[in-house]
């Protein structure tokens, strides 16, 4: 609990993947992805409840074996196309069977391992003393990667992508963007369920991550990260 509101934290971890096969269970400093993320979350002290959901029976094993909770994901919700936001309502719902109630929910990938306590301690706090719906985890875009200076192909032909950029000269003219990295989503659980999706029309607030980090689709990402995570603290 923090601010007598109170926390949980979704870990979403299932077992099939397109880009690697059995994601969640790769080794990173020889402990599955979904591990590094339980471990995690267990350190952030205000938290009152961390759950796994998963259709992966080993992945279940492994919640038993850190003693979380855990919730065996349906055939439904287990393939390609299921939204973050279905997964999301999905665990608040059977939380609500049982009588237990969060204000805020906290989302973290195992496939964005690259974590700091002190951020989400800082973002925890900022959330819960405020009125805003939701803080994401950002990073900034390089302005060489700006929409209005990338290209769409047709028939091997290059066609702006936005008709807008024929009048950008310099780069000072465009503004700064930011992507969302999986790092971490902190949800206001009452404006999620009330908004059925993730993206509010108003009051996502942003952290900037400014440190190295890899959000693991392949398996060069997957190598990346190892080396990386050599060195890393959180």
């Amino acid at each position: 609990m923090l601010n007598k509101k109170r926390f949980l934290v979704m870990i979403p971890a299932r077992g099939g993947s397109k880009g690697i096969k059995k994601k969640n269970l790769k080794l990173l400093n020889k402990k599955p992805l979904v591990t590094h993320a339980i471990e995690f979350a267990k350190k952030l002290n205000f938290v009152d409840r961390v759950v796994v959901n998963s259709d992966d029976s080993k992945i279940i094993e492994i919640s038993k074996k850190n003693k979380v909770d855990y919730i065996k994901r349906s055939k439904k919700l287990s393939g390609d196309k299921v939204s973050d936001y279905d997964l999301l309502s999905n665990t608040l719902s059977i939380y609500k069977k049982k009588r237990t109630f969060f204000d805020y929910l906290i989302y973290l990938q195992p496939t964005s391992p690259f974590r700091k306590l002190k951020d989400l301690n800082i973002a925890s706090k900022k959330i819960s003393k405020s009125n805003l719906n939701a803080i994401w985890s950002v990073n900034k875009v390089s302005r060489k990667y700006h929409p209005l200076k990338l290209f769409k192909k047709k028939n091997n032909l290059l066609f702006l992508y936005s008709k807008k950029g024929k009048k950008i000269i310099a780069r000072q003219q465009l503004d700064s963007l930011y992507q969302r990295n999986g790092i971490f989503y902190i949800f206001k659980t009452k404006s999620l369920l009330n908004n059925s999706s993730i993206y509010f029309n108003k009051g996502i607030s942003s952290y900037e991550i400014k440190y190295k980090y890899v959000n693991i689709d392949n398996l060069e990402d997957l190598n990346i990260c190892k080396k990386l995570f050599r060195k890393w603290s959180i």
